[in-house]
């Protein structure tokens, strides 16, 4: 006689969060979210007022100096981490490290100036997007490259990667950054640029935290002003989505913002937008960023379908944001029915809900049905390799839409840096390369989206482009090794005191970041 094998009992938890995930996250998610929101911007404004200036910036960088220094009596036997919670972070997984690593404390979330003739802000790495968008807004400035969600801090930026639709013009956020002041673990505060130290101030974007503590960065700004004048163009062929995207990318001096996406293999919206103070004829306001306003990717599918060519004037602040309350696309999944317009009058202005709570909530089946069907990834390849990707992500993904953002990738002096534009097979430099966002569920018969992914780094390794490493990834360390250069990286791990005592390497401590399988261990410490 043989047995059967127990039959896991699905928990009333997880029936919720499989069958009624629209109606938990909007009676639950939602309320829960604005008061949390609510609850973290009185305390941070209190922390603020109470222990947080300008004029304490070199206090505070004495106070992280101090700990260091604490850590080094106790003998170096624990690796170190930033004091910010892993469930803030805006990856789907939880950093397990956070949990067994000495915590360093930074709190660090001041504008420090805004020096209008040097055309530059310098701030404390936890200083966020909205934060400064606000300040720079009433002076009449923004950032060059402003990444698109308000909670996305500078130090996330510069250690990870941010981009924008502004990107094809002054590249990545981490070349907008002028200068770098950081913390090595044997309590040195070095200023990088440049000129300064120009091999640290090369390598410390792409470095995740593994050099040295960021405790201030300067950022170029650019005159801001009202309205973002926004052309968009239906397309209705992969050959017209594919040229149109590259010839525009390669006019920087021409048009200020370019983005795409794309609904299907011959099908896509190109959005051209320069910024302008007066409101043309040619186009109408339109506030998108209202709460009761459709999600943007919907309002340009609808360009599509009506097959016109369409300008408006969008609010510049309400632009840069443009994505935000559906998170791109993804709260299609999260709340099916979340642009039905009762459902945007009564409830879009708590959107989207809180990111840490919804991965709080997550349990394990929610999470097998994710990492099996859903997918959340950055792929930035040279645009040389677009039509071959778009291919790639049609094949074995079938997911849309897909959001296409042009940038340019610079070489530093000497080559230093983890990232390098393309050289081509007869000596010449592409600058240019796309980031293809694909977020949601792909579609392909009997789709894996752990398998889809390996296959994906795959190509994007042999068309010598990177991935967004705030996402999950199945390389292997050869494979990011042969993504990323870790030349200059090497040198410096060597050179920098006590930096290998204190964190590991790149790759090392990605691979350690906790899916949310481990959640229920973590919610108990």
């Amino acid at each position: 006689m043989t047995s059967t094998p127990n039959k896991k009992k699905t928990s009333l938890t997880e029936i919720i969060l499989t069958k009624y995930r629209g109606t938990f996250a909007t009676l639950v998610l939602l309320p829960m979210s604005f008061w949390y929101e609510l609850y973290l911007k009185t305390k941070s404004k209190i922390t603020l007022l109470l222990n947080s200036a300008p004029k304490l910036h070199d206090k505070r960088v004495k106070n992280v100096q101090d700990q260091l220094k604490a850590w080094r009596e106790d003998g170096c036997k624990e690796q170190l981490t930033t004091g910010r919670s892993g469930w803030f972070t805006m990856s789907e997984l939880v950093p397990g490290y956070k949990k067994t690593n000495r915590k360093i404390f930074l709190n660090m979330r001041d504008i420090l100036e805004i020096n209008e003739e040097k055309k530059t802000v310098r701030v404390e790495p936890q200083v966020d997007m909205g934060q400064i968008s606000k300040a720079l807004k009433k002076k009449g400035w923004t950032l060059a490259v402003l990444p698109e969600l308000d909670v996305l801090t500078v130090g996330g930026l510069v250690n990870g990667f941010g981009i924008e639709s502004s990107s094809h013009k002054y590249g990545l956020f981490q070349y907008i950054c002028e200068s770098f002041e950081l913390i090595t673990p044997d309590g040195e505060l070095i200023k990088c640029s440049k000129t300064e130290h120009p091999d640290l101030y090369a390598t410390i974007p792409w470095s995740y935290g593994t050099l040295g503590f960021l405790v201030a960065v300067e950022l170029k700004i650019i005159p801001a002003k009202k309205y973002v004048r926004l052309e968009y163009y239906p397309q209705n062929s992969q050959e017209e989505i594919v040229s149109e995207f590259e010839k525009a990318s390669r006019k920087p001096d021409e048009i200020q913002f370019i983005e795409t996406l794309v609904y299907g293999k011959d099908k896509g919206v190109m959005m051209l937008g320069n910024l302008t103070d007066k409101l043309g004829s040619d186009g109408k306001k339109n506030a998108i960023g209202r709460w009761y306003k459709p999600w943007f990717f919907t309002h340009v599918q609808k360009i599509h379908h009506d097959n016109k060519k369409v300008i408006e004037y969008i609010p510049l602040r309400q632009y840069y944001h443009r994505h935000t309350r559906a998170l791109f696309w993804m709260m299609d999944q999260v709340i099916p029915f979340g642009n039905k317009a009762w459902h945007r009058f009564l409830f879009g202005w708590a959107m989207p809900p809180q990111m840490s709570l919804m991965k709080y909530f997550e349990t394990e089946t929610t999470r097998d049905l994710r990492e099996k069907h859903s997918v959340t990834q950055d792929m930035l390849v040279p645009i040389s390799s677009l039509k071959a990707s778009l291919d790639h992500f049609h094949d074995n993904f079938n997911l849309y839409p897909l959001w296409l953002c042009p940038m340019a990738v610079y070489d530093h002096e000497n080559m230093i840096g983890f990232i390098h534009p393309l050289k081509k097979d007869d000596g010449s430099i592409d600058e240019m390369y796309v980031d293809i966002g694909a977020y949601g569920t792909g579609t392909v018969p009997d789709f894996d989206g752990n398998e889809a992914l390996k296959k994906c780094e795959e190509f994007v390794i042999e068309h010598h482009g990177f991935q967004a490493m705030y996402a999950k990834t199945f390389m292997t360390k050869e494979q990011y090794r042969t993504m990323f250069d870790h030349t200059y990286y090497d040198q410096l791990r060597k050179k920098i005191p006590d930096v290998k005592k204190a964190f590991p390497e790149v790759y090392d401590k990605l691979a350690k970041r906790l899916a949310p399988l481990d959640y229920k261990r973590l919610k108990k410490k």
